[in-house]
């Protein structure tokens, strides 16, 4: 080890004594006397003294720095410098110097470019080492040549034992059409990619754009399957949290790539300031979004998390997915009902959280058309239960759905009210209360994704309502991240609308999922359910689309309705009855001047 750090002394040494040779040769027309070399001698031994005393004090020669690194690079040129200006102070004071005033200056400079050039060719020779093994490695071609791209070829090229080798890139910018990235030139545009992996005689692309929208992924992914490769990505920049990518995230493509991905510009300030070092409850944790939340809500540092949920067994996985050595009597675990009123009440009064993410609800269409009073239980009488036992938080967001509005469904009535009772209490709170809605989440349990995988695995048929039906996608993380964005920018009183990109056809889905499953598998359509829409809407009626913050995240109004006006819904009435006074519920005219009195809830089924 002494050794090794013993050697770039001696080769700075060496650089001096030619650099200084050099430069006394150049000054007598390359015949210089014997006095003259006698005084280059003397000032070189001087020149290597001064370099490893000052080098020494700067840890140049300690194994402080990575060899050729930047840091490496500027404590050389500082020294190198140092030594070549104290030399000619020297040379100015002695009046017989060793060696001409110009000397020193003009030898320093040779001897900086002899020292690096001797760690350049260092640095080159432990790359080349550390390079995958071309008899193993398979070459690949990456879209890209961003900065994820740049990070994962550099992970794939210091990798002796990879599994790919970067061979070429591909990038529609024309300003990159001469660029390399570590060596590894962009060979041209999209339109280029037949001709680029047949040249380099890859049979992979790596999709490597982390903020690339779904339709950019569907067609890189059909021309490169088209061209006979195998194709791959990259993922999103919302499942990297700012995360570099690295070799090991590269993964077969999904279904929510080809649809859901969107370009995602994220406030990390404004979050921050929402969530660290916050109090933050999460209601119905163990969900698809609630989980996401909890996950994504603990990479801002919460001062604590507090998960709640009915289901014991979802609660669990998303405390583990979050802390593989938890256990189910941490605090940050709450079994709960919303249901429960005094238990709402009682868990809000001992814990005090600051920040409430409520994403406890039903939200199955069909199934809620069959079973209306449970939507009111849940979606409406237990939202009421958590708003009036949180009175007293910094911020509350409701999670809605795109269902809401102009609503024909007991999903859609149930969060319609949810939105207008949230946007109520805003009036009489100290906080600020809001809603987020925003469409079919891919991924999420029992969306339609999920059904379809089953119906495959199965061996099919994968069932359609209609032909024209269109639905809002988005991946989970894709929507929390908006959602929690939403959350730090959003005012009093609001529903906030996410961005959910252009509608995507059911049918559309279930025909890329077949492919991705390389099945034949049928899809048969079975006609439209109940309370179900060819095309959902993101607004209401007389809505406006307004984005006064954020270019993905909308800004519309809500009326606010009287808890105390809830519609009692009869026990043991038919459904139709029941989802009529929902329905009427939905539509009841904002209040004309706002009542002082607390909420309290005054219904029951």
């Amino acid at each position: 080890m002494r050794g090794a750090r013993l050697l770039p002394l001696l080769v700075d040494g060496a650089a001096w004594g030619a650099g200084l040779l050099a430069a006394v040769y150049a000054r007598f027309d390359f015949a210089p006397g014997r006095r003259q070399l006698a005084g280059a001698v003397a000032t070189i031994a001087l020149a290597v003294a001064l370099q490893a005393t000052i080098g020494h004090t700067r840890r140049l020669y300690r194994g402080r720095y990575r060899i050729a690194s930047f840091d490496e690079v500027h404590g050389v040129a500082t020294t190198t410098l140092a030594v070549a200006f104290i030399l000619t102070i020297a040379g100015m004071l002695l009046s017989r110097p060793p060696v001409p005033v110009g000397v020193p200056a003009l030898g320093g400079a040779i001897s900086l470019v002899l020292m690096m050039g001797a760690r350049y060719l260092r640095r080159l020779q432990q790359t080349h080492r550390l390079r995958p093994d071309r008899r193993t490695a398979a070459p690949v071609v990456l879209f890209g040549a961003g900065s994820a791209a740049a990070v994962l070829i550099h992970s794939m090229l210091h990798d002796p034992k990879g599994r790919y080798v970067p061979a070429g890139l591909i990038d529609d910018d024309p300003d990159k059409r001469l660029l390399r990235l570590h060596g590894v030139p962009v060979l041209g545009d999209r339109e280029a990619i037949a001709r680029a992996l047949a040249g380099t005689r890859a049979e992979l692309l790596i999709f490597a754009v982390a903020n690339a929208d779904a339709g950019l992924v569907r067609e890189i992914r059909d021309r490169t399957l088209a061209a006979g490769a195998a194709f791959k990505v990259v993922p999103s920049v919302s499942e990297l949290m700012d995360q570099p990518v690295r070799v090991g995230d590269i993964r077969e493509v999904q279904v929510t790539d080809l649809l859901g991905r969107h370009q995602i510009d994220t406030d990390l300030t404004a979050i921050g300031g929402c969530l660290t070092g916050k109090r933050v409850l999460v209601t119905g944790a163990g969900g698809s979004i609630g989980s996401e939340l909890c996950r994504q809500i603990h990479h801002f540092q919460p001062a604590e998390l507090m998960m709640l949920d009915r289901d014991e067994t979802s609660l669990l996985a998303v405390q583990l997915s979050i802390d593989s050595q938890a256990r189910l009597d941490d605090p940050s675990v709450i079994l709960a009902d919303v249901r429960d009123a005094a238990r709402m009440r009682e868990i809000f009064r001992s814990r005090r959280p600051q920040v409430v993410f409520h994403a406890a609800a039903l939200k199955h269409l069909a199934l809620l058309q069959r079973y209306p009073a449970e939507a009111m239980k849940t979606n409406v009488l237990g939202t009421l239960n958590v708003l009036e036992a949180a009175g007293s938080v910094e911020r509350f967001v409701n999670i809605s759905t795109d269902k809401a509005a102009d609503p024909s469904s007991v999903l859609g009535y149930s969060k319609r009210i949810t939105e207008r009772l949230t946007a109520w209490t805003a009036r009489h709170s100290e906080g600020t209360f809001l809603s987020v809605r925003f469409g079919n989440v891919l991924g999420s349990r029992g969306s339609v994704f999920t059904t379809f995988s089953t119906q495959i695995a199965g061996g099919g048929p994968v069932t359609v309502t209609h032909p024209d039906v269109t639905r809002y996608f988005m991946t989970t993380q894709e929507a929390v991240h908006l959602v929690i964005q939403a959350a730090a920018i959003g005012t009093a009183g609001e529903a906030l609308v996410l961005e959910m990109g252009d509608p995507v056809r059911i049918a559309e889905v279930a025909r890329q999922m077949v492919a991705l499953s390389r099945a034949s598998v049928p899809i048969v359509y079975t006609g439209l359910r109940d309370g179900e829409k060819i095309a959902e809407s993101l607004f209401g009626t007389g809505e406006t689309d307004r984005r006064p913050f954020h270019p993905l995240i909308s800004h519309v109004e809500v009326p606010p309705l009287d808890p105390n006006r809830l519609i009692p819904l009869p026990s043991g009435a038919d459904p139709p009855v029941l989802i009529a006074a929902l329905a009427e519920t939905c539509t009841l005219p904002e209040p004309t001047a706002a009542a002082p009195e607390e909420i309290r809830q005054t219904r029951r089924i």
